[in-house]
């Protein structure tokens, strides 16, 4: 029986994203829990296919953060999709630091984002062990969205969301070549438009250019889509 843990203290916060989970999955056992106490016992008690949980828990502002960490701790490697009212531009790098698998920011999101954010993990969790790598390891980027701490760029950890993480992968597969702005809307879940599209591709870059400011391997193709495209060899002029 798949088991996932609601991790908020605000009551209609919590009973609204278990109707959700339900919604999505009618035979996923939602257990809820409102303080970091109870959270963090259930956690080391419980086999929990993923745990969705606010940063701020009571007055304890970073009490999400703790719960994290003690999941960290375990074997198991539980996937955490934090659910917030923090600003997200602000605490990306702090959910690259704990490894949560996703970050979504309260009042920007709906109904259809939370679901299909909570099913793209809950699938990804389950197949990480059992699929290989999706694209190959190149000496700069290797990149595997089934699994955590990846991508990797030039051995530095890029902080990606699974949507991004996914159209990145579909750039990377093919490289040389255009993929069309249909051809994306595949990959994405929900927002199946251009300009969702290109806040994607945007995220992507700043990621990456947190690491690397000279970072320049996504090409705009005006009308058609993006591409994704390697250096030229040593060598070769123009």
């Amino acid at each position: 029986m798949t088991r996932v843990a609601v991790i908020e203290d605000d009551i209609p916060t919590s009973n609204q994203l278990k109707e959700w989970i339900l919604a999505a999955r009618p035979g996923i056992t939602v257990d809820q829990w409102f303080t970091r106490d109870d959270a963090e016992a259930a956690i080391a008690r419980e086999d929990y296919a993923m745990v969705v949980l606010d940063i701020e828990l009571g007055r304890e502002r970073h009490a999400g953060v703790a719960i994290i960490n003690a999941i960290n701790k375990g074997a198991r490697g539980t996937p955490v999709l934090v659910v917030s009212a923090m600003p997200a531009t602000i605490y990306r790098s702090i959910m690259k630091a704990l490894d949560a698998w996703d970050y979504l920011q309260k009042t920007t999101f709906e109904e259809a984002d939370f679901i299909d954010t909570f099913l793209e993990i809950l699938r990804a969790s389950r197949d990480r062990d059992a699929e290989k790598p999706a694209a190959p390891a190149g000496d700069e980027l290797s990149l595997d969205p089934l699994r955590q701490n990846t991508p990797l760029w030039r051995g530095k950890r890029v902080n990606l969301p699974l949507t991004a993480q996914r159209i990145l992968l579909a750039l990377y597969q093919r490289r040389g070549e255009v993929v069309s702005y249909d051809e994306l809307f595949q990959v994405v879940k929900s927002g199946r438009n251009r300009d969702n599209i290109r806040k994607h591709i945007s995220t992507i870059r700043e990621a990456f250019r947190e690491l690397d400011e000279d970072f320049d391997r996504i090409e705009n193709i005006p009308m058609r889509g993006f591409r994704w495209s390697d250096p030229a060899p040593a060598g070769r002029g123009r």
